[in-house]
């Protein structure tokens, strides 16, 4: 944590594990009757780092062909990474939403820093109310660039005009949490929502109790 002791007017979220409940296993435990076999299929075809360039702007039927060139066996069930993206879904962390809402009507500056295709995220800004009530949302995949790499949030204080010594960043990822703080922002390791109430409570920024 950087900066404890200085007044925070903004704070940045990350959206994937924080507010949104995304996990491609929602999906492919629907596709698999075999939990080993699942897992060395997301661990060995449709892995992390292989998402993650989509994160960083490639088209997703590129990455859906060369993979399949690469694996046709497993083809159908590469193709249904990107055409039942919606499965892999599990909703709102509603705790996390109910603190962005105490957040928004107590007037803190709320923006979001996520790594997500640009070809998916217009879906979510559909599914998703909640996403409104950012004054920006800076989007990997629009970018170029993904967390943690530090050109991503110097793009967010820029266009945004954000003093990062006055931002909190909240991420579940550790590896983009050390990288806000790397850039003077105050950083929180999301791990549940409970313990992100009480450090928001400690700085003044929320009521230590959830609302009646």
């Amino acid at each position: 944590m950087n900066g404890a002791g200085n007044m925070i007017d903004t704070v940045v979220f990350d959206l994937g594990g924080v507010l949104i409940d995304w996990n491609p296993r929602y999906l492919y435990r629907q596709l698999f009757d075999d939990d080993a076999a699942m897992e060395r299929f997301l661990s060995e075809i449709c892995t992390g780092p292989w998402n993650e360039q989509q994160d960083a702007g490639r088209p997703w039927h590129e990455a859906i062909a060369s993979l399949s060139a690469e694996h046709p066996a497993q083809a159908s069930l590469i193709a249904a990474y990107r055409q039942r993206w919606e499965d892999m879904l599990g909703g709102v962390i509603q705790e996390t939403v109910d603190l962005l809402a105490e957040l928004k009507a107590r007037g803190v500056r709320l923006y979001a820093l996520t790594n997500w295709s640009h070809e998916t995220f217009p879906r979510a800004l559909e599914l998703f109310d909640f996403l409104h009530w950012f004054e920006g949302i800076v989007v990997s995949g629009e970018e170029r660039l993904i967390k943690p790499d530090p050109r991503i949030y110097q793009r967010l204080f820029e266009r945004y005009a954000i003093d990062p010594v006055r931002a909190l960043y909240i991420d579940d990822a550790r590896r983009n949490v050390d990288a806000a703080a790397a850039q003077g922002m105050q950083a929180w390791w999301f791990r549940d929502p409970a313990g992100l109430r009480a450090w928001l409570a400690s700085h003044g920024l929320v009521s230590a109790e959830v609302s009646a």
